[in-house]
């Protein structure tokens, strides 16, 4: 693949094919396995099964199971997770922005992949970063309705308002889904302005691109 894209850096079966686009490059500059199955993004929980559909779905997460087929999503801050089976027979992305997070769009991807969540490795993709990422007290709310231990992942600042860890909190809720293994993260799309769009540095921005597919045999 080109340099304009990151490569997904974890153990994943051979067959996989992942990562996500920068904002000198695009998907067409991807030798991606199948087509890829767009979504029409919501912030919700729902995850389907990529197929080419004559209309993008309304969700936020897709599984494949066919070389045909590549999992796809757009972010410029949220967070993508891209997800894959062991065996290398199943793939998930996830768009995981705070709404996402909250409603369970996590739970609901692994738990369509019908694999044992043990068997499931996940990545996580470029997102903003916590010192980036300011919210109000409803956001840190939702999660600690579902999720206690997500209080670990906000820090007030000196205006009481919320400094928010989007990467610990898509880890929190993998765990809670039965993933352990959890690889990626570190990125900064509001810094890094020379790689990455970001909706809070120019909410007229493009969007970066995550993917994930199989390989034929």
């Amino acid at each position: 693949m080109k340099s304009d894209c990151i490569i997904a850096d974890w153990p994943a079966p051979e067959n996989i094919v992942a990562g996500t686009t920068l904002r000198n490059g695009g998907i067409d500059d991807v030798n991606l396995p199948g087509d890829p199955c767009w979504l029409k993004q919501m912030h919700g929980a729902d995850v389907v099964t990529a197929g080419a559909f004559k209309a993008p779905p309304a969700a936020d997460g897709s599984v494949s199971r066919s070389a045909a087929t590549v999992c796809v999503i757009r972010t410029a801050d949220c967070l993508p997770v891209l997800l894959c089976s062991t065996d290398g027979g199943t793939v998930a992305a996830v768009h995981a922005g705070w709404r996402g997070l909250a409603a369970g769009v996590i739970e609901n991807a692994v738990a369509k992949m019908a694999v044992s969540p043990g068997e499931v490795l996940a990545w996580l993709g470029p997102a903003i970063s916590q010192p980036s990422f300011e919210v109000g007290g409803e956001v840190r709310d939702a999660f600690l309705a579902v999720h206690t231990e997500a209080e670990s992942c906000f820090e007030v600042n000196d205006k009481g308002r919320w400094q928010a860890d989007l990467y610990r909190l898509g880890r929190l809720r993998l765990v809670a889904a039965g993933v352990s293994e959890v690889y990626g993260g570190g990125f900064c799309t509001f810094i890094d302005e020379h790689r990455f769009y970001s909706y809070r540095r120019d909410p007229d921005c493009g969007r970066l691109v995550s993917f994930i597919g199989l390989q034929a045999p």
